[in-house]
């Protein structure tokens, strides 16, 4: 028979307790000094009917995941300022939150220009010594993740279901690879399946953990416009890269930057942002990073094909280019926005391209 329960069982099951929230939840904890026995004491015995705690604990064992409290200091900082924490996390993989992260978000719609981008950003970002964070889901946000995995760095995803529910399902592999390399975490319990709640609760984790938040493409009604308004709210910086305009996926870039975001072009604009962002009090960017801004990083595969082009000071549109190398018309206008964003090259009034000053 099981003996009293723990502190750390009284957590886990005020978390999934049926029909409260987290504001709710955290407003019983501090009406109870943080005492989360006392607080499941005055609800009942209602949770034993929803929830196994049993099970719940083999789970944990089960998938060498662990359930992080406010208390502990795994708990990511910057989320002990939002509006409505989470009242805990489960965790799956080491990473404890020892670096400022940096949000990618955008639509599962992509183009080849926005996964160009996102995968391009969260590179330098990684390499830079930043923690990207995103939400798994197809698109963007798994661009943003295996970017960073590229580059050797680290990267949070946060889940919108349970910890053991890959969702999308393609993205299985990528799943793992996050748990071996950074961590996955939700607050939802094991089993937990995607609802049309869940995900907006998802994006303010997303850009509570974060430092900044950037949106790469997204439409006007997309959710990474949730996870934008979040950031708003929560006094994170708001970045958003600018696309098309004729390109639906772009319009909620574009609105965004209308409504006062920063115009994004490349990486130095997160880190000028992000050294001032208290206005006076500088924010702790990694030494990498400052690194990062004297030292251009070198060039391989598509990029160093195409940038090898513009030697003798030769001025190329797209299309030469792709006549010049080989590549097909998508790896040409891929490899253009990587190296734009490396400041490698620069795209003329008429289209064409040419070496930027500092990439010669």
């Amino acid at each position: 028979m099981r003996g009293p329960l723990t502190e750390r069982q009284a957590f886990l099951i005020l978390n999934s307790y049926p029909g409260l929230g987290p504001v709710r939840r955290n407003a019983l904890l501090a009406d109870a000094q943080g005492d989360a026995l006392r607080v499941l004491a005055s609800l009942g015995d209602g949770w034993r009917r929803d929830f196994d705690l049993e099970r719940e604990e083999e789970n944990f064992r089960r998938h060498g995941a662990d359930f992080i409290t406010p208390r502990e200091a795994a708990y990511p900082a910057p989320l002990r300022e939002i509006h409505d924490p989470p009242l805990a996390l489960y965790r799956m993989g080491g990473y404890g939150f020892d670096r400022p992260c940096v949000a990618i978000v955008g639509s599962r719609r992509t183009t080849l220009y926005g996964v160009a981008v996102a995968t391009a950003l969260a590179g330098e970002l990684a390499r830079a010594g930043f923690c990207v964070a995103s939400g798994l889901a197809r698109g963007i946000d798994a661009a943003a993740h295996a970017g960073a995995l590229e580059a050797g760095g680290r990267t949070v995803a946060v889940l919108g279901t349970g910890l053991d529910i890959v969702y999308p399902p393609e993205n299985r592999s990528l799943h793992r690879q996050i748990a071996e390399r950074g961590a996955l975490l939700s607050e939802f319990r094991f089993g937990f399946h995607p609802d049309r709640g869940s995900f907006p609760q998802r994006n303010r984790i997303v850009s509570g953990i974060s430092t900044a938040v950037v949106v790469v493409e997204s439409d006007a009604s997309g959710g990474s416009m949730i996870t934008a308004r979040f950031a708003g709210e929560q006094g994170r910086a708001l970045f958003a890269v600018p696309g098309r305009i004729d390109q639906p996926t772009s319009a909620g870039c574009h609105q965004l930057i209308r409504d006062g975001a920063t115009l994004l072009t490349s990486v130095d604009d997160i880190l000028s942002e992000l050294s001032y962002l208290d206005g006076l009090r500088p924010l702790p960017i990694p030494p990498k990073a400052r690194a990062r801004r004297s030292v251009s990083p070198p060039l391989a595969g598509d990029e160093k094909t195409i940038f090898d082009q513009f030697s003798g000071g030769a001025i190329l549109a797209a299309d030469a280019l792709a006549g010049k190398t080989g590549l097909a018309a998508g790896q040409v206008s891929a490899a253009l926005m990587m190296l734009e964003l490396k400041g490698r090259v620069a795209k003329r009034l008429d289209g064409h391209y040419e070496a930027a000053s500092s990439g010669r």
